[in-house]
């Protein structure tokens, strides 16, 4: 599943954005695209719809196999910032230590994501 009503971002457009956002010259296009670049890398390296990972306002994707949600709140979400996130995405930050620092907020079973990050790398 890709982040909701977005289209496929590219490999080459998402990696342009990561290196923007690497560099420090990233425009609030590129944090946007580089965000739901990695959720939706997220989503096809751990497919399934048991845990929501949300970055508002950027996006949001439901990963981890295990049993599906229809309505409402997920039995687990896991919600960050967009820069802890790409933090997060790119192995600049470690997901136990961005839990135990407040910079996550986690909830419900498979919520630790750590076996799944990072899921991109940096050109």
């Amino acid at each position: 599943m890709r982040p909701v009503g977005k289209p496929k971002i590219s490999d080459a457009e998402g990696t342009a954005a990561l290196a923007s956002w690497s560099e420090g010259v990233a425009e609030s296009a590129d944090v946007a695209c580089a965000v739901r670049y990695c959720l939706q890398v997220l989503a096809t390296r751990a497919p399934g719809s048991s845990v929501e990972v949300r970055v508002p306002p950027y996006g949001a994707v439901q990963v981890i196999e295990g049993p599906r949600h229809t309505r409402g709140t997920p039995p687990a979400v896991v919600e960050m910032s967009a820069e802890v996130w790409l933090q997060l995405a790119t192995g600049r930050s470690e997901f136990a230590h961005a839990l135990e620092a407040g910079l996550v907020q986690a909830s419900g079973e498979r919520s630790n994501l750590s076996e799944f990050l990072p899921c991109v790398s940096i050109p």
